[in-house]
């Protein structure tokens, strides 16, 4: 859904604006609108300086609402308010901020039915209903896995500052085949996963994660992420690789940065308390690493 929301800014005439997403499910309810609308200075505890939120972040570009149909009630409302009047108050505030997006809202949850059950507001549902894209799952695209793998694959080698790997054409076939419980998601994760993990430029069957390996072994349930390191690992020791601590440690550490700055926004601050680092181990690895083209606020 947010590579269709990218598209659509990217060839918008607000392209040249930011782009702002932000999961309406990911976030605790009671963080959600100072998220959204930002804080003023002791409008909470904790809230210890300003703070804009995503809609002036988002100021003459995009604000993409992810699974808009978790949002509670009382944003609906404060939500319906800015898309009628174009502006809103910061939590704590008295002064209105102009607000100049343009929404895009996804859901994958039938959003007509939460109306007629009262858990979405109708007034809202109809503002938001100008232009309806209906996204099919990934498994009923199956014609589109070669060409977002080779994409996924070409952008986690960059990200990622490692060789672009090619999958034999049997991968390619077994990986279209596969049902995709978590669509697109789950495809880029795998991928990700298959450019660090993978022994060779070329990826085999023999490479891909356990979980898909083996349909319907869930992670959770053995395997999982440590005994495919372990793998990883012995496969590279029997090929004569050395130094091989600082090759996964750089990967892992530069994986565990940028999804954590992603997850916040990029707030450094956030990001190193989530990692369970301080803000200047955080910094110090962010250079080490080379990331300071790539994350957010300093």
């Amino acid at each position: 859904k947010e590579l269709v929301a990218r598209a659509l800014h990217r060839h918008s005439p607000r392209a040249q604006g930011p782009f702002v997403a932000v999961n309406a499910a990911a976030i605790p309810r009671d963080l959600l609108e100072s998220e959204l609308f930002g804080h003023e200075k002791g409008a909470f505890t904790g809230a210890q300086s300003q703070r804009r939120g995503r809609f002036e972040q988002a100021h003459g570009g995009t604000l993409f609402l992810d699974e808009i149909g978790d949002m509670p009630p009382e944003l609906q409302t404060r939500l319906l308010r800015v898309l009628a009047e174009g502006e809103f108050y910061r939590v704590g505030g008295h002064i209105s901020v102009k607000s100049d997006v343009r929404i895009i809202a996804a859901t994958h949850q039938d959003l007509e039915q939460r109306v007629r059950e009262g858990l979405f507001r109708e007034d809202l549902y109809h503002r938001l209903n100008v232009i309806r894209i209906h996204l099919p799952a990934l498994r009923e695209r199956r014609e589109d896995i070669p060409r977002l793998l080779e994409h996924f694959l070409a952008a986690a080698a960059e990200e990622l500052g490692a060789e672009r790997k090619v999958p034999r054409p049997e991968v390619v076939e077994y990986l279209s085949g596969l049902p995709w419980p978590g669509n697109v998601r789950q495809l880029q994760n795998v991928c990700r996963w298959l450019t660090v993990m993978a022994s060779g430029r070329e990826i085999f069957l023999h490479d891909l994660p356990p979980e898909i390996r083996e349909p319907g072994v869930s992670t959770s349930r053995g395997g999982g992420w440590d005994a495919a390191l372990a793998d990883w690992v012995a496969r590279r020791l029997n090929a004569g690789e050395e130094a091989l601590a600082t090759q996964v440690v750089t990967r892992v550490e530069r994986i565990l940065i940028q999804e954590a700055l992603a997850h916040t926004g990029g707030k450094r601050q956030e990001a190193a308390r989530l990692l369970g680092w301080g803000r200047n181990t955080l910094t110090r690895k962010i250079k080490e690493l080379d990331l300071e083209q790539t994350t957010g606020e300093p």
